[in-house]
C-alpha cells in the first residue's frame, strides 16, 4: 500500500486509479480500510476509490509523538491527506465515527458530496456502551491491553460489546485479527489510541451542526435499522439537517453496513453518486 507523510505522522492507503468520481472511505475506531474490502470490490471500475488507515488503533505506523492526537488533528489530517493528494470534488464517506461531519462544516470546498454512514452524531459520542467502554480504557492503566484481549475472545463477539454491537454477522477472523493486532502488540500504538481517546471532547459534534445545517452540497445519510450504537432517529434528524440531505435505511445490519450489507451499500453509493453527477 502507498503512504503518504503528514504533519502528524504516516497514513498508509488504498487507491484504485482511475478518472472517475472520487471517493474517499472512513472507517471507524479499531478498524482499518479493510471494513471496505466488499464495498470496494461491489462498486468494481468507474470511480476512484481511496480508503485510508486513520490512526484509531488499527494503523500500522506509529503517528509523530511530537504533535496532539485527537479528534481534531485528526480532522486535520484528513483535510492534510486530501491536499497532498490533490483530491478535489470528493465523495467524502464515512462510517462509524463523525470526523466527516467537521470536515464538512469546516472545509466544504474540498468535497462534491458527503455520505454519513451509521455514524456518531449529535449527543451520541462516544456511542453505546462499546464507545464509553474504549474512553475509559484510554484512561484506565492497563485498561487498553485488557480491552483488546477481551475484543479479541471469539465467544465474545456475538455479543452486544465490542465487535458484536458493530455488526450483525461474523467478520472473517482474520480481518478482526488484522484490526486488533496493532493494539495488542505495539506499546506505540496503544499509545497513539491512548492520546486519541483521552482528549474526546463530547461536544465536538454538537458543535459542526451548524456548518453542516449550510453544507448545500448533494449529501447522503445512510442508517442501519438494527444499529445498537447509533439511534435510528439521529438518520431522519441528520438527513433533515442537511440542505439537500437524503435518508437510505438497510435492514438486516448494524453499524457497519459496510460488512453486513455491502451490495445494498454500494447500490445506494452508485445511485447517489450518478443521481448528482
Amino acid at each position: 500500500m502507498p503512504d503518504v507523510e503528514l504533519s502528524g505522522g504516516t497514513l498508509t492507503y488504498a487507491d484504485s486509479g482511475g478518472d472517475g468520481p472520487v471517493v474517499v472511505l472512513l472507517h471507524g475506531l479499531v478498524h482499518d480500510a479493510t471494513v471496505w474490502r466488499k464495498v470496494v470490490t461491489a462498486l468494481g471500475p468507474g470511480y476512484r476509490l481511496i480508503t485510508p488507515t486513520l490512526p484509531y488503533g488499527a494503523h500500522r505506523t506509529p503517528m509523530n509523538p511530537d504533535v496532539p492526537l485527537t479528534p481534531d488533528s485528526v480532522n486535520a489530517m484528513i483535510v492534510e491527506f486530501l491536499d497532498r493528494l490533490d483530491l478535489r470534488d470528493v465523495t467524502l464517506v464515512e462510517s462509524d465515527c463523525g470526523r466527516a461531519q467537521t470536515v464538512a462544516a469546516r472545509h466544504p470546498e474540498r468535497l462534491a458530496r458527503l455520505v454519513l454512514i451509521s455514524c456518531e452524531a449529535f449527543d451520541n459520542y462516544p456511542p453505546g456502551l462499546p464507545g464509553k467502554m474504549l474512553t475509559l480504557a484510554c484512561r484506565v492503566p492497563g485498561g487498553i491491553s485488557f480491552l483488546v484481549r477481551t475484543l479479541g475472545l471469539k465467544a465474545l463477539r456475538g455479543l452486544p460489546i465490542g465487535i458484536g454491537a458493530l455488526a450483525k454477522y461474523p467478520i472473517p477472523d482474520e480481518i478482526v485479527a488484522g484490526w486488533l493486532s496493532p493494539l495488542r502488540t505495539d506499546p506505540a500504538i496503544r499509545a497513539d489510541f491512548r492520546r486519541y481517546g483521552r482528549a474526546v471532547r463530547r461536544t465536538e459534534l454538537l458543535e459542526a451542526l451548524d456548518g453542516l445545517a449550510k453544507f448545500d452540497r448533494p449529501a447522503l445519510v445512510v442508517w442501519a435499522t438494527e444499529d445498537l450504537m447509533m439511534p435510528r432517529e439521529h438518520g431522519s434528524r441528520l438527513a433533515a439537517l442537511l440542505p439537500q440531505g437524503r435518508l437510505v435505511e438497510i435492514a438486516d445490519s448494524r453499524t457497519l453496513i459496510a460488512e453486513d450489507q455491502p451490495r445494498e451499500l454500494a447500490d445506494a453509493l452508485r445511485r447517489f453518486i450518478t443521481t448528482t453527477g
